[in-house]
């Protein structure tokens, strides 16, 4: 029976479950509400919004009051108030609070940092609440601090009453805030909020989360507490009763409840709230503050400091927090601060003195590893190389550490501090001071002592990035030069003269400058004067009274120069006058200025240009030509040279006359900065391929002083006898090192073939090397050659390894391969090769194969990431297999391996990294667990080694190297390094294991400091040592449940295994892989499940048809989680569902089609579970053309480079990935996926398929991503690629489908992929990911729209299509698979229509969606549905259910959020329950259907697409969609360019023009006309007027031409020229005339300024024009007269050349060219157009291409009147683009390809990855970039070299 409410209770319930109380009473408007004094409106930058200012010297004359009368009441019964507030620095503040109590007795509470102390009387409480740092010499009252904090001051007036009045809380009555704070908002409410706690974390914890609207944001990253203060008082370990006390022997005013107050040492530091709380004090600590104990003085309120101190140090790298003192114990789990005690101390500091405890010593020495050597140079750029003064060691970065490295000695100092890589160095003239900044924004710069080491700054740059750095001569003085967040150039002066003396840098002066600064010097002569060049400027600067000025030098002809670097001049005898002052600057051109530092004029001006003087020994220069000079990057000069660095890679040494070279050095690759030694004598040069070294000018020899790999290390292996170091790198190269001179022996390239893996022979002067194409390749170190290859891999190599003997190499593959050769004699050979025994989709690594020391066992991840399996090295019979998954029972995640290592022989060790950051030693016999060490770092390690004598751990950790005491079971946590910027890729001990190495950006050699231990023995265990609570995170294992992993997982089967292949070599006609299948590609028997019958590939478990004529035969969807599939006689029994009997059946009669021979198949295969979602193909893509010299990927090849997408595929389904907790973004847009970086807008392009993207789907781990294509008309089948996330490559490819793919979706496990095909095809497929062998297939009976895996329940599989739902089980019962399956019909009360969505929510509830917008609950266990509502208007086409929010996605373009927290309990009620306990929170209407959806755990925030092809970035917090990806709906017409090429304009069908941002291609401006297609388009030329008039001309259907104004956003004219559709327009070349051209063939010229037209052209009658081109060229070499030579090209082959000078009103015909046109040409259902240019490289050329007889580009010479050249072409041209710089020719064709033509080579090369006809492209002015674009997709192009 239904409870009615009680008066009271209804007379509060508006109030629940919390009041915004601004909003309810409108403080805006200030009806129900009062301020007087200064109160303001301002946005705040931390919380990102509006919140009230209330300031002013008198806190009772400026304030709000609400309500406004005092005689009114607020009624606000919550017993909660909470207040968000943030106090104004070095101000105070009050807060009145007015409370009645239930005896209508007010009393008012007074919190304020104003009192001194807690006072109280019946009807006034005052508490001090004070925020200021803390220190022992003041008192604890006073002045917010300047870094004060936003506060949630959560006050419980209930208890406040009781405890300090004895009284009952009516409610409160009214609120004063007083100067001088911030107010956000207040709220009350009946509900205890926990404000630092998340939606996606409160449902692990028995709090309540706060609500959105009241929670402070907090950037993705980083912690509550780091940003703001939760005060709660009274705290909630006062007692209190619900009653008041009816006796009491205190006062009123102190009623204190429990046990009397402990008097407390104050200051005192402690994390549990103290108990008998007065007044609430947030004080935050001075960096010197001091812990202690004072004389305890007993009063009635004890004041007591109580502080809750957070730390970093409990986590998994270091013992839990452990107490100073026994009734101080600090617990990690305090989520609020604590309002307790008199006085409340919150603490601002994160760092926290961690006592280490317990009788296990840790590590001696400490630290056990130093740096000792670094391999690399560079890092950021290879520009910061300096001389030290003198002149005895050079200084350089390698990536995030700075090197000091003595040229005589070669020995090495660092200096480490810097996280991330340093972008600029600068050193004084007396080598005391060191500046460096690193790369990352907001940049961050060090100040060091050079001689010691020591740092003595750390500051951030008012710079957002720091390029340049420069000293002064005495260090008093460091410039900087970097760009700010808005990319604009910066200058910022330091006085950095009280550094050294304990002060701190202060900024002396900060400027801006639009012009670009390539380099800055300060001037030896003067430290207020400096010099900068860049980029057509030379500019003198002048620090003078705090401001920092420059003005320009007159370059005179030279002012369009690229400038690159300066320098000064300087006397052989001491400095000069700054009167008699030189700089030298060079440029790209070759041009050296020499510049009169006083007049600021160029004195002289040379270029080098390269010429030969006949048997000359070196090549002479001479200064002035009108050749190509040399492209100068650097130069320095002392008092007799000039030293010039030049991209041809030579350093040359010149006289300050510059008359002929001196000496010249050749590198081998471009020079990138020069530096002459102080004494004149050494030359530093630093080349962009990572080479450092110097030029003795003496003895004119060069000597290498450093070398470096350009890209991240992969691999790393060491050789002993030799000592020397072998590294593999992704700039394709294979480097040997000598590890005693850190210098490179050998250095191995290949242009084709990347290397991955690498390993020493241990005996002979051999290496192995494994490369990204499958081929494993043998290397002599004598002969520098190669000895052996081996291809018996299909994959890339992902692990190398030889045994200690070298008897014996393994090589692993991405494709799962095994294999192992016989390195007996050098001419090594393959013993066997093993499929699928490896995780074929584990990236490479070091540790991803590890044979044990004594060289019997061989160890690796496979065959899935679950299991490592343990083979004898010499029979690779399978010893053990230990499935990972099941080692930690407490996790509800299934665990994998990373990386597996031995350690010694002695101990019979096996160490496995796992994906949860677990560290877990085995029994190499028994699979036993011995130890665990969890939380070794929050990332999977990708490598670790174990020390011989077992002392030490080293573990690859992110950036860091970690290494643990192994030997003691109780370790004390790690010892961490840093040093790399980048991830370490591998670790290794030296083999003498008296040094480590550490690859990642660079190669780091570290020292180990331990002393050896020769007597060191290994027990079986290493020993245990006693602890206290705070052990360490090495545990011991050996009494955990969990000790044994399965039985039937590690026992080997009975014929373990028997040899899976022998070949000496690889077959004839294969690659050496030994496989039942040795085709070349995929086969589509294989792979299309209706064609599985005569298949000869892995197993697939199917069922059988029983024949398409009756009621259609279902298969059986099989699988398991890690159990046995058994392949199955094709005789036994089956049974068919049977339509509309709504029952479980079991479907049986399983049998393998194609299976292989099971001796050969090792162990049991695994397979697993996944989910998806609907797609509808809108059209079917066109393929490229499979011509030669196509490129498939869209960024490969020479010519062009793919470098950014526009657009967004609105016509796929679930074709949009995001995961907010690692940034992964991935969408679709035509043949491509783009991966783009939401936070600085990069893409990359993962290429590949041959028709248009349907649908994608992200792993659960976000570690795979598979994509699914259409077909196309070059394939029978349509296409699946599995990519890898992390290195963006294909991993597989598979056919699943002869029709479209609708929907994909992985398992929540990852260990299935299903895929649904479309309407025609009706399949349903079931893949295994280990493999992606196909498990099951079945054709379903009738069209389905959705499928999805339930994420409770791995087991269970739902379908919906036309008015069922279908719930697919899948049950094990010893060997028997069966699959149940079970049909429900969709209830009528539901309505007409289709399902069309699904979705799970809380269990047991299946959410679905209809055609006719209803929305339909499920309770998957009864098969019954219990409750429906109409959600929209259209069809829901989305749905996504996250904790009690539901979001509804509808083909109206509405997405809705629905609370639905309700509805579990509503099943209950079957039929009975209504809809109304569902509403709707919010709702947004965006500007299309939407199509997709990823939102973050809580539904707060999230990406949706729609069908116009627009990503939006939706926040429900704050009701906002805005767009991320924007890309025209429709067909896109035209693409022009701004004349200084900072913007292009695009126009379509869909009738917008839109501006786009041409660095970042993002949308800036839109013009939209309703109604009407925009079809061609023009951008004003720059000589039109001045920049800021800059104009667009755009054509439309209804024969309207539009001039709109880019920098006012408006459009200033509208004409109608024309009676019909617009086809072209085009500027004359003064931007004073438009022409247009209609489809009717009339040409129309206009002024766009008064809109008239002033003539009409009519010779292209009945044809539509095409083109119009427009070019400046005086016409008097063609015989007549005009400034402008236009021409216009039409459908009927005809181009009219035209002379034209609109001033005058004069247009003459220079020429009439005609082609021929056959009866029917046309390409792809498209007909070609008539398309003509003027050649920009020869004005006398005209290039055309049509519909002609044959394809071809016709070149046509208007002086000669005849057609000199013609090129032929593979199709009909569709578009057409001449290059502007270069000799390049663009053409598009309707068969998805771009060819791009080398007209001065005769060359040409082609490009895919549209997925539709390039009926346009364009290249820039600068022909920098080529845009091309297909239907609404936009490809920007890259031309390398310009």
């Amino acid at each position: 029976m239904r409870r009615e409410p009680r008066p009271a209770e209804a007379l509060t319930a508006w109030q629940h479950p919390f009041l915004n109380v601004f909003r309810h009473f409108r403080v805006d408007e200030w009806k129900r509400s009062a301020k007087q004094g200064d109160v303001a409106v301002v946005t705040d930058k931390t919380l990102k919004g509006a919140v009230y200012r209330i300031r002013g010297s008198v806190s009772a004359a400026n304030y709000i009051q609400l309500p406004k009368s005092s005689t009114q009441s607020l009624g606000l019964t919550g017993r909660y108030l909470y207040v968000l507030f943030r106090p104004l620095p070095s101000k105070h503040f009050v807060i009145h609070l007015d409370v009645s109590s239930k005896d209508n007795q007010v009393i008012r509470v007074s919190f304020s940092n104003l009192f001194k102390e807690f006072k109280s009387t019946a009807t006034w409480l005052q508490f001090p609440l004070v925020l200021e740092a803390r220190t022992p010499q003041r008192d604890l009252v006073g002045l917010a601090p300047s870094g004060a904090r936003w506060t949630c001051l959560q006050l419980d007036l209930q208890d406040v009453l009781l405890v300090y009045l004895n009284r009952c809380y009516g409610h409160l009555k009214s609120i004063r805030l007083c100067a001088s704070l911030l107010v956000r908002n207040l709220y009350t409410s009946d509900l205890c909020f926990e404000p630092a706690i998340s939606g996606a974390q409160w449902a692990k914890l028995p709090v309540t989360p706060m609500p959105r609207e009241m929670a402070f944001p907090v950037p993705k990253g980083e912690s509550w507490h780091d940003r703001y203060i939760h005060v709660r008082f009274p705290s909630e370990s006062l007692k209190v009763p619900s009653k008041p006390i009816e006796k009491s022997c205190s006062p009123p005013e102190a009623v204190l409840l429990g046990p009397g107050p402990q008097p407390l040492p104050c200051p005192v530091a402690s994390s549990k709230p103290v108990r008998f709380s007065v007044s609430p004090v947030v004080q935050t600590p001075s960096p010197t503050a001091q812990s202690g104990r004072a004389a305890l003085a007993p009063r009635p309120f004890p004041e007591v400091s109580l502080s809750q101190e957070r730390s970093d140090a409990s986590n998994a790298d270091g013992p839990g927090f452990h107490s100073l003192e026994p009734w101080a114990q600090l617990e990690a789990s305090d989520i609020h601060t604590a309002a307790a005690g008199t006085h409340v101390l919150t603490h601002e500091s994160a760092e926290v003195p961690v006592a280490r405890t317990g009788s296990c010593e840790g590590f001696l020495p400490d630290p056990v590893l130093r740096l000792k050597g670094v391999i690399g140079f560079g890092g950021h750029g290879t520009r910061q190389a300096l001389w030290t003064p003198d002149g005895a060691a050079v200084v350089y970065p390698c990536h995030a550490v700075i090197v000091v490295l003595l040229v005589d000695t070669g020995e090495q100092r660092f200096f480490l501090g810097h996280t991330d890589k340093v972008s600029a160095l600068a050193l004084d003239g007396s080598s005391s001071l060191l500046a460096s900044a690193q790369a990352r924004a907001p940049s961050v710069m060090r100040l060091w002592d050079f001689q010691t080491g020591r740092c003595l700054c750390l500051f951030r740059s008012p710079m957002h990035v720091v390029c340049s750095l420069s000293f002064s001569d005495s260090g008093a003085l460091l410039c900087g030069v970097g760009k700010d967040h808005h990319g604009r150039t910066m200058v910022v002066a330091w006085g950095t003269g009280q550094v050294g003396l304990g002060g701190e840098v202060v900024v002396l002066a900060k400027a801006h400058t639009d012009f670009d600064v390539q380099a800055f010097r300060v001037t030896f002569f003067d430290e207020t004067r400096m010099a900068s060049c860049g980029q057509g400027s030379v500019r003198l600067w002048r620090l003078r009274g705090g401001v920092l000025r420059s003005c320009p030098v007159d370059l005179g002809e030279h002012h369009a120069l690229q400038f690159t670097d300066l320098a000064f001049k300087q006397a052989r005898d001491g400095c000069p006058e700054p009167s008699a002052a030189m700089l030298f600057v060079c440029s790209r051109s070759g041009h050296i200025l020499e510049i009169d530092c006083q007049r600021m004029v160029v004195r002289h001006a040379r270029r080098l240009l390269p010429t030969r003087t006949p048997g000359g020994p070196h090549p002479q220069k001479q200064t002035f030509s009108s050749g190509p000079g040399i492209a100068i990057s650097s130069l320095s000069v002392s008092p007799a040279m000039c030293a010039v660095g030049s991209e041809d890679g030579f350093l040359r040494l010149w006289p300050l006359d510059f008359s002929s070279v001196l000496l010249e050095a050749e590198h081998e690759g471009p020079v990138s900065s020069v530096c002459v030694s102080p004494d004149g004598l050494r030359v530093l040069s630093a080349t962009s391929s990572g080479h450092l070294g110097f030029l003795d000018t003496l003895s004119r020899v060069y000597h290498m002083l450093a070398r470096s790999h350009t890209a991240p290390v992969l691999a790393l292996a060491m050789e002993q006898r030799r000592g020397q170091l072998a590294t593999v790198s992704q700039d394709r190269t294979v480097r040997i090192w000598d590890l005693a001179t850190l210098q490179q022996l050998y250095d191995f390239t290949s242009s084709e073939d990347a290397p991955c893996a690498v390993t020493f022979h241990p005996t002979r002067p051999t290496f192995f090397c494994g490369f990204s194409s499958g081929a494993v390749r043998s290397f002599s170190l004598e002969a520098a050659e190669v000895l052996v290859e081996h291809t018996c891999h299909r994959g890339a190599v992902t692990g190398l390894t030889a045994t200690p003997d070298g008897r014996l190499l393994f090589s692993s593959c991405s494709q799962g391969s095994l294999a192992q050769y016989s390195c007996a004699d050098p001419q090594w050979h393959v013993l066997r090769v093993a499929a699928d025994m490896v995780c074929p989709d584990a990236p490479a690594s070091p540790s991803a194969l590890a044979v044990s020391r004594d060289g019997r066992l061989l160890a690796f991840v496979g065959p899935s990431r679950c299991t490592v399996t343990v083979m004898g090295s010499a029979s690779l019979d399978e010893l053990l297999r230990v499935d990972i998954g099941t080692l930690d029972l407490a996790s509800s995640r299934l665990d994998s391996a990373m990386a597996v290592c031995f350690g010694p022989a002695a101990l019979g060790h096996l160490l496995v990294s796992t994906s949860s950051n677990r560290v877990v030693v085995l029994d190499a016999v028994s699979g036993r667990i011995i130890r665990e060490l969890p939380g070794v770092h929050p990332e999977p390690c990708p490598s670790l080694t174990l020390s011989e004598d077992a002392r030490f751990l080293l573990i690859a950790a992110g950036r860091t190297i970690k290494v643990w005491d192994y030997a003691t079971q109780a370790s004390p946590g790690p010892q961490v390094y840093i040093g790399h910027s980048e991830p370490v890729q591998a670790v290794a001990f030296s083999p003498d294991q008296q040094q480590v190495l550490s690859a990642g950006d660079a190669v780091f050699l570290w020292d180990v400091l331990a002393p050896t231990e020769s007597d060191q023995s290994f027990p079986g265990a290493p020993p245990a040592c006693k602890t206290g609570p705070g052990a360490g995170p090495l545990e011991d294992a050996a009494s955990r449940a969990s000790e044994l992993p399965r039985q039937q997982v590690p026992k080997p089967c009975q014929a373990s295994p028997p040899r899976l292949g022998v070949c000496a070599r690889p077959p004839e006609g294969g690659d050496g892989t030994l496989s039942p299948s040795d085709e070349e590609g995929p086969c589509e028997e294989s792979c299309d499940p209706e064609g599985l019958g005569q298949a000869s590939g892995p197993p697939v478990l199917t069922e059988e048809e029983a024949g398409r004529a009756g009621d259609g035969a279902w298969a059986a969807a099989v699988g398991s989680w890690g159990l046995a599939l058994p392949p199955r006689s094709p005789g036994q029994p089956r049974e068919q569902w049977r339509a509309g009997q709504g029952r479980w059946c079991r479907c049986r009669g399983l049998r393998t089609v194609g299976a292989r021979d099971t001796r050969n198949s090792g162990a049991p295969r695994t397979t697993y579970l996944a989910s998806c979602k609907a797609f509808t193909p809108a059209r079917v893509s066109c393929s490229p053309h499979s011509a030669k010299g196509t490129c498939p990927p869209p960024a490969s090849g020479g010519w062009l480079r793919l470098k950014a997408v526009v657009g967004y595929s609105g016509n796929g389904r679930a074709n949009m990935v995001w995961r907010p907790d690692t940034g992964f973004f991935a969408y679709t847009c035509g043949r491509l996926v783009v991966v783009e970086d939401l936070h600085s807008g990069a893409q990359q392009h993962w290429s590949g398929h041959s028709a248009e993207i349907s649908t994608l789907a992200l792993s659960h781990s976000a570690q795979v991503l598979a994509s699914a294509s259409g077909r196309s008309s070059t394939t029978a089948h349509c296409q699946i690629r599995v990519w890898d996330v992390s290195g963006g490559l294909c991993q597989h490819l598979i056919f699943p489908h002869s029709t479209t793919v609708l929907a994909l979706a992985f398992s929540p496990d990852d260990r299935l992929l299903v895929t649904l095909g479309d309407h025609d095809g009706r399949t349903l497929a079931l893949w295994g990911t280990a493999t992606y062998d196909l498990v099951s297939s079945t054709r379903l009976p009738e069209p389905v729209h959705g499928v999805a895996f339930n994420p409770w329940d791995a087991g269970e599989l739902t379908c919906v299509g036309q008015g069922t739902v279908t719930f697919w089980l899948l049950q094990q019962r010893g060997a028997d698979i069966s699959l149940q399956v079970r049909r429900e019909p969709v209830p009528e009360a539901v309505g007409a229509g289709e399902l069309t969505s699904l979705c799970y929510g809380a269990p047991p509830l299946l959410y679905c969606g209809t055609s006719s917008g209803q929305v339909c609950v499920w309770d998957t266990r009864a098969g019954r549905c219990f409750l429906s509502w109409e959600a929209d208007d259209g069809g829901i086409g989305l749905l996504l259910f996250s904790g009690s929010r539901l979001v509804s996605g509808s083909s109206t373009g509405r997405l809705r959020l629905w609370a639905v927290g309700a509805v579990s309990e509503l099943r209950c009620k079957g039929s009975g329950a209504r809809s109304s306990s569902v509403f709707m929170e919010h709702e947004l209407v965006l500007d299309g259907a939407v199509v997709s959806a990823s939102f973050d755990d809580s539904v707060d925030m999230g990406v949706v697409g729609t069908t116009a092809g627009t990503l939006w970035f939706v926040s429900w917090a704050e009701g906002t969609s805005t767009r991320l990806i924007s890309g025209h709906r429709s067909k896109v017409n035209e693409v022009v360019f701004s004349p200084g090429e900072s913007h292009c304009a695009t126009c379509s069908e869909d009738g917008s023009v839109r501006v786009w941002a041409l660095a970042s291609m993002e949308l800036v401006i839109q013009f939209q006309v309703l109604n009407q297609s925009c079809l061609c388009l023009a951008w004003s030329p720059p000589c039109c007027g001045r920049p800021e008039q800059q104009r667009l001309a755009a054509g439309y259907g209804d024969g309207s031409l539009r001039i709109f104004s880019v920098s006012r956003t408006a459009m200033e004219l509208k004409m109608h020229p024309h009676p019909v559709a617009l086809t072209t327009v085009a500027f004359s070349t003064d931007g004073q005339t438009v022409l247009s051209g209609d489809k009717d063939g009339l040409v129309a010229v206009s002024h766009p300024c008064t809109g008239t037209t002033f003539r009409v052209l009519s010779d292209h009658q009945g044809a539509p024009i095409s083109t119009i081109c427009v070019t400046c060229k005086e016409c008097e070499d063609l015989g007549v007269e005009g400034t402008d030579l236009w021409l216009a090209a039409s459908g009927d082959q005809r181009v009219s050349v035209w002379a034209s000078d609109w001033l005058r009103n004069h247009c003459e015909l220079v020429d009439w060219l005609s082609f021929p046109m056959p009866a029917t040409t046309e390409t792809q259902g498209h007909l070609p157009p008539s398309l003509a240019a003027f050649c920009p490289w020869d004005g006398a050329l005209l290039m055309y291409v049509g519909p002609g007889v044959y394809k071809e580009v016709i070149i046509y010479n208007l002086c000669q009147k005849q057609v000199v050249e013609k090129i032929p072409l593979p199709f009909f041209a569709m578009s057409l683009s001449l290059s502007p710089g270069t000799h390049l020719l663009a053409v598009g064709f309707a068969e998805c390809m771009l060819r791009l033509v080398d007209c001065a080579m005769g060359t040409a090369q082609d490009f895919a990855g549209h997925d539709n006809a390039v009926h346009l492209c364009r290249f820039t002015p600068s022909a920098r970039l080529l845009f091309t674009a297909a239907r609404n997709e936009i490809l920007v192009w890259e031309v390398p070299g310009l």
